[in-house]
């Protein structure tokens, strides 16, 4: 178990766990938002730089983070306003330990963590509001209100092999949408699913400049080199880039986490006042709320604080001889090209140590073409069925730890980091390749570096 420190004023925060990493002085993935810890608990800390006043206020976001929403109307007015149609209860249900969600198995009572986007086609695009169940579907519903559908999830396996003749087999997941409540879910509907991701160094991707992104984009691919990443501009005087989300919908962590809020929780707050309801729909809210927006200004600035704040712990043992070739091997098969290992904040963040930073999160926050493999129909603003927002890969050798498994890519399809690899296509498909082609010998090179980051 960890330790506990306690600090004047505050209420017990964990201590980093010691012993438990190389002795060596090791990358600081984060820069000054980086702790030391490996443990189950490695995603919830704050940057070491919060002043004793701003720990206060991590934690009052933390626990209205954790906290479950009740149905109003309820004797705790600051925590009532559920639904009426909702995924989770509370942020942390998706976020366990502020760390990553896998899709339900088949007999898993619960499928918190798996959320399944819907769209229709309309004009010959993908993004247009379903008339019936909006941008996403709630499978739950509070007392008296029916689910809007459930979602039934199977795999087809895929088999193949490496190129020195060791087999691997890849899951193919479908899905259907069942007893949907509020019409018919029609022909023409987009599914799209999505996991949560964790959620360590958001504050610091946040404050990655417009500017640096577009410098590192090459939408046209001048260079040749077959990646051709796009900045997700969300406004037409293209100044707004999304960097949230797997298709980089929303810019800002506050957007996130609002959207958050009412299409996962159907909680309001002062970004979206109103319910995510069709116009079948609205007839369900209750009446009697106890407060409009249901989340206050201050508490929701707290818990877009606490996630803001959250620290990323630092790589592991990078001095080991197999991450060390794992990491050469990395740039070699062409994975820096879109998980660049390094980026920059710039003068303006939600904290001052924030700025001005560099850190290593392995991505560069742009649009890629995956390939149809990975293409699951649904077109986000401008982000194609087969474009996805590099996900940054610090944290990944915690996951399991965190999380309690290993599932990766959008929808969790990805059962391991080697599974997550050979799912890369279009953009990725070069790289892919070189993993193919790879003896064992440097597939466990480059897996061991993913692990330690």
């Amino acid at each position: 178990m960890n330790s506990l420190r306690c600090v004047i004023g505050l209420a017990l925060l964990p201590m980093a766990a010691t012993g438990q990493v190389s002795s060596h002085a090791l990358p600081q993935l984060g820069g000054a938002a980086t702790v030391v810890d490996d443990s189950p608990n490695a995603f919830g800390y704050p940057a070491k730089t919060l002043s004793r006043k701003e720990r206060r206020r991590f934690l009052v976001g933390n626990s209205f983070f954790k906290q479950n929403w009740v149905e109003s109307p309820a004797s705790a007015s600051d925590r009532d306003g559920l639904g009426p149609l909702f995924n989770a209860r509370s942020c942390s249900a998706c976020h366990l330990r502020d760390g990553r969600s896998a899709p339900p198995t088949a007999d898993g009572p619960a499928r918190h963590g798996l959320l399944m986007r819907i769209g229709i086609y309309q004009d010959g695009q993908p993004d247009a509001a379903h008339p019936h169940y909006g941008g996403q579907i709630q499978d739950q519903g509070v007392q008296g209100v029916a689910a809007e559908a459930r979602v039934a999830i199977s795999y087809r396996a895929v088999a193949g092999q490496y190129a020195d003749g060791t087999p691997y087999e890849l899951l193919a997941p479908s899905y259907i949408l069942k007893q949907p409540a509020y019409g018919a879910v029609m022909d023409a509907a987009t599914l799209g699913p999505r996991t949560a991701p964790h959620l360590i160094g958001l504050g610091l991707l946040e404050a990655v400049p417009v500017a640096q992104l577009v410098r590192i984009a090459d939408p046209d691919d001048r260079d040749g080199d077959g990646i051709s990443g796009r900045v997700h501009f969300l406004d037409a005087d293209q100044k707004i880039a999304g960097r949230f989300g797997w298709k980089a919908t929303k810019a800002t962590v506050r957007g996130q986490t609002a959207a958050a809020y009412v299409n996962d929780m159907g909680i309001t707050s002062p970004v979206h006042p109103e319910e995510a309801l069709s116009a079948s729909q609205l007839g369900l809210l209750p009446q009697g709320s106890t407060a409009t927006p249901e989340i206050d200004a201050k508490t929701f600035a707290d818990v877009v604080f606490y996630t803001q704040a959250l620290a990323v712990p630092r790589q592991r043992i990078p001095d080991d001889s197999k991450v060390i070739a794992g990491q050469q091997l990395f740039a070699n098969m062409g994975c820096a090209a879109c998980h660049q290992p390094t980026l920059a904040t710039g003068s303006e963040a939600f904290h001052p140590s924030y700025r001005n930073q560099e850190f290593h999160p392995y991505t560069d926050l742009l649009l890629h073409d995956m390939g149809p493999d990975l293409a699951d129909q649904k077109r986000d603003v401008d982000a194609r069925p087969r474009e996805w927002r590099t996900p940054p890969l610090w944290g990944l050798g915690l996951i399991e730890r965190v999380s309690g498994h290993t599932r990766l890519l959008h929808d969790g399809r990805a059962r391991n980091l080697e599974e997550a690899v050979l799912w890369h296509g279009g953009e990725g498909q070069a790289a892919r390749d070189r993993f193919v082609i790879a003896n064992a010998r440097e597939r466990t090179q480059l897996l061991a570096f993913l692990r330690s980051l």
